[in-house]
């Protein structure tokens, strides 16, 4: 048993989990579109010492621009969760006061799904109304499916999401930075870099989550690069015409 709460506290909370791989999987994947659209637009109009500076610049751009953008939705969105728990859980309370037998058979509906009847549905019943606060937290996650949402919590989705689109957009940049490397060579680079983020991301959740590491690894590739690939197809054919 104190083996099994020491590995439950090792892992991360779970909306730490996806906000590391919204922000960063969003940073990553809109960086190396820019990046492979924008090469494909410009790389035969112009010289090349100017398209590098014209690349970096618009990649740096969007990370900037990304990685408040993710911040600020990750803030906002936590914050309306929970408002809207919180307007429940008032709800809830005003009901289990006024109509306490309604409530009671919405408890009793929960528990009949889940097998029990007679003499064991009465009795677990009786406990969990006995209790103001199981009875409470009884209905907002087993009949509202809502999960509680800390005051901090929009904070800490901002600060997460925030620094892993950074982290994300920062990466196919990298190529870019090494001096007097040619853009064909950056893109390269690039891409198998973005692949192998991608690949400890995927192996990163299928850790944490108890998922396949090679399929989980795969499809976080898969989608990644693809969303890349219609970026570079969308600027080849803008720089053909």
């Amino acid at each position: 048993m104190l083996h099994s709460a020491k590995s439950y506290e090792a892992h991360p909370h779970p909306t730490f989990l996806s906000d590391f791989i919204l922000g960063s999987q969003d940073g990553l994947v809109n960086v190396l579109g820019i990046l492979l659209g924008l090469s494909a637009a410009t790389i035969s109009v112009g010289s090349a010492p100017a398209i590098h500076r014209l690349i970096l610049v618009a990649a740096f751009a969007a990370l900037g621009a990304e990685s408040i953008s993710m911040g600020a939705v990750a803030y906002t969105s936590t914050l309306a969760r929970r408002r809207l728990y919180l307007s429940e859980v008032a709800r809830e309370q005003y009901e289990m006061k006024e109509v306490p037998d309604i409530e009671r058979d919405e408890v009793r509906v929960v528990l009949k799904e889940w097998g029990y009847e007679g003499a064991d549905l009465e009795d677990l019943l009786d406990r969990i109304c006995r209790n103001p606060r199981a009875w409470m937290e009884f209905m907002m996650a087993f009949e509202l499916k809502l999960a509680p949402v800390k005051p901090s919590q929009a904070r800490e989705s901002f600060v997460v999401v925030f620094l892993a689109t950074v982290f994300g957009s920062f990466v196919p940049i990298l190529p870019f930075l090494i001096p007097k490397i040619s853009i064909e060579v950056a893109l390269i680079a690039s891409v198998v870099l973005a692949a192998a983020t991608l690949a400890m991301v995927g192996l990163y959740e299928a850790r944490t989550t108890g998922g396949k590491p090679f399929q989980n690894a795969a499809q976080m590739i898969l989608i990644g690069l693809a969303a890349g690939f219609a970026g570079f197809l969308i600027g080849l054919a803008l720089g053909a015409t």
